[in-house]
C-alpha cells in the first residue's frame, strides 16, 4: 500500500533556485565582494549538492585553499545569505510550482504520511513551508543536508526521511527535479517521479519511473517527458495509488 510521499525541496516543492543565487550575490555585495554569479555560472555551480558546499567549491576554484580568515568569511557568507533568502521568502517572492499544494491536501485527507528530503539548510525548509501553507505544515518529517552524514547524490537523506516516517522505501513515492536527486531516492530503495526545473533543463532523468515538467493542475496540464504518463496530464493521488499497486514490489 502506498503510505508516504517524500519531496525534495530545491527545484521540486518550488523554484527555489534562483532566489538562492540571488541571495548569494545580495550576501557578497553586501560584505564588500565583487563576486557574482550569472544563472550560467550558478546551473554549473548546482552540480556541487549543498549551499556551503557549493560557496566552498567556488572559492577554493576561483580563489584557492581557503585560509583560517577566508573560512570565517564563508561563514558569514553563508549565513548573511541564508537571512537574505529567508527574507525575499517571506515577502511573498516564492510560490509552489504546479500541483505541489493540491497533490499535498490530496495526500493529508486521504491520511498519507509526507516528508521533505532536502539537501538546503532546515531554516530554508522552514520559511518556505511557513509561507505557502499558512494553515500549518503539513510535513510529518523533514530531513535537511545538515543532518545527512553525506549529501545528494548519497542515500542519506531519503533513509533519514523513511527513517522518519515509519515507512519502508516500497511504501513510498518521491518527487525530485535533478539527476543527484534521482541518483539518491533511487539509492535509498525509492520509485522516484521527475519535474524538471529551471536549472535542470540539461539532467537526464533516467531512472525516474516518470517525468513530467511540473505535476500539472486541471486547467493547466503538464507536458509529459517520459516514462508512465499521467490521466489528463495532472498528477493525482488517485492515480499514484493506482501506479504503486500495480508497480510496488
Amino acid at each position: 500500500m502506498l503510505k508516504a510521499l517524500i519531496f525534495d525541496v530545491d527545484g521540486t516543492l518550488a523554484e527555489t533556485e534562483d532566489l538562492h543565487r540571488q541571495a548569494f550575490n545580495r550576501a557578497f555585495a553586501e560584505l564588500g565582494l565583487d563576486w557574482n554569479w550569472s544563472p550560467e555560472a550558478y546551473a554549473d555551480l548546482l552540480t556541487v549538492m549543498g549551499g556551503k558546499e557549493r560557496l566552498a567549491h567556488y572559492v577554493r576554484t576561483e580563489h584557492g585553499e581557503p585560509d583560517a580568515r577566508r573560512r570565517v568569511q564563508m561563514s558569514e557568507i553563508h549565513d548573511r545569505k541564508t537571512r537574505i533568502y529567508g527574507d525575499l521568502v517571506t515577502q511573498g517572492a516564492l510560490a509552489l510550482r504546479p500541483g505541489i499544494a493540491r497533490l499535498v491536501e490530496e495526500a493529508k485527507r486521504a491520511g498519507l504520511r509526507l516528508a521533505v528530503a532536502s539537501t538546503t539548510s532546515r531554516p530554508n525548509i522552514d520559511t518556505l513551508i511557513a509561507v505557502n501553507f499558512p494553515k500549518g505544515n503539513p510535513f510529518d518529517a523533514i530531513a535537511c543536508g545538515d543532518e545527512a552524514e553525506r549529501k545528494k547524490p548519497h542515500p542519506d537523506v531519503f533513509v533519514l526521511a523513511l527513517k522518519r516516517l515509519g515507512v519502508e522505501p516500497g511504501e513510498a513515492i518521491a518527487f525530485e527535479d535533478s539527476a543527484p536527486g534521482i541518483r539518491s531516492a533511487l539509492d535509498a530503495g525509492l520509485p522516484v517521479i521527475a519535474t524538471r526545473s529551471l536549472y535542470t533543463g540539461g539532467h537526464s532523468l533516467e531512472g525516474a519511473f516518470s517525468a513530467v515538467s511540473d505535476l500539472g493542475e486541471q486547467e493547466a496540464p503538464h507536458s509529459h517527458l517520459a516514462g508512465s504518463a499521467w490521466p489528463g496530464d495532472v498528477v493525482t493521488l488517485a492515480a499514484l495509488k493506482d501506479w504503486h499497486a500495480r508497480h510496488a514490489g
